[in-house]
């Protein structure tokens, strides 16, 4: 699997990069597109668990909140959080009285998949508008990735005591803490050598350590709270458009979290 799993990711990566670089709407497009993806699996999620949620409504929200995270950042988001929790309410209301039974709940898990995957999603979309918002996103993301790697692969080979048992039994302490190790090493190494095409203020491995550190400790929550919701459920992947890595939610599961953390880490760094 793992293999699999390396080969989809250097066949992604070249494309991921491309975009990144180039930014503006080609970035907020693929960023909403994947994140309106994300919700249809979520809503498919639950929806496997015998629950109604608003498919639609959940990718329509989505998709809108990072469209307007590209157009306005945060000016009209009151406005988008409120028409979502009017709307999603309405729609179940209207639900209940066709004869689905358990509205209230559905109601609860179509705000959240709208709020999680859209607001939070769409600071992968913020973080790349700040000024040198492109050598910030490739500072973030890369962490998170090699975190990940090392993780996996430090708790394959040594791991024995297990971080989370229920949650994800093939996790370990051992995998977890050098996640946290490879995230610190290799925020400093970026920001290092991102310096060239950067304010190297902003830039200098004394910011990029303790980034790293953060997003390799506290991003693997991401991880496991969609692993939370697939153990409700009783199922392995949220899909399988990707070998080797299951859905587009598995994949982004980290990269959520990421993009929020690493927003305000970098907006607090630089001020």
């Amino acid at each position: 699997m793992f293999r699999e799993r390396a080969a989809v990711s250097l066949l992604l990566l070249p494309a991921g990069f491309w975009i990144i670089a180039q930014g503006g709407w080609l970035f907020a497009i693929t960023v909403a597109c994947v994140l309106g993806w994300a919700g249809r699996e979520y809503a498919r999620l639950f929806a496997a668990n015998g629950q109604r949620p608003a498919t639609w409504l959940i990718i329509a929200g989505v998709v809108a909140l990072a469209a307007s995270r590209f157009l306005t950042q945060f000016e009209i988001a009151p406005l988008l959080l409120s028409l979502a929790a009017l709307g999603c309410l309405t729609w179940h209301l209207v639900d209940y009285e066709r004869g689905a039974p358990r509205s209230g709940t559905d109601f609860a898990i179509s705000l959240a998949g709208i709020v999680y995957l859209g607001w939070i999603g769409a600071f992968l979309i913020s973080l790349r508008q700040l000024p040198s918002g492109e050598w910030w996103l490739l500072l973030v993301l890369p962490v998170v990735w090699l975190a990940d790697t090392a993780a996996y692969l430090v708790g394959k080979a040594i791991g024995r005591r297990r971080l989370s048992p229920r949650l994800s039994p093939k996790k370990t302490w051992e995998g977890y803490l050098a996640g946290i190790v490879f995230g610190g090493l290799s925020g400093a190494l970026f920001a290092w050598l991102w310096v060239p095409g950067a304010d190297p203020i902003s830039f200098r491995p004394a910011l990029g350590l303790p980034i790293g550190l953060g997003l390799g400790a506290l991003t693997p929550l991401g991880d496991l709270g969609i692993s939370m919701m697939k153990r409700e459920i009783r199922v392995k992947d949220t899909g399988s458009l990707l070998p080797g890595h299951g859905g587009v939610l598995d994949r982004i599961d980290s990269w959520l979290w990421a993009g929020v953390l690493g927003f305000y880490a970098v907006t607090w760094a630089v001020r």
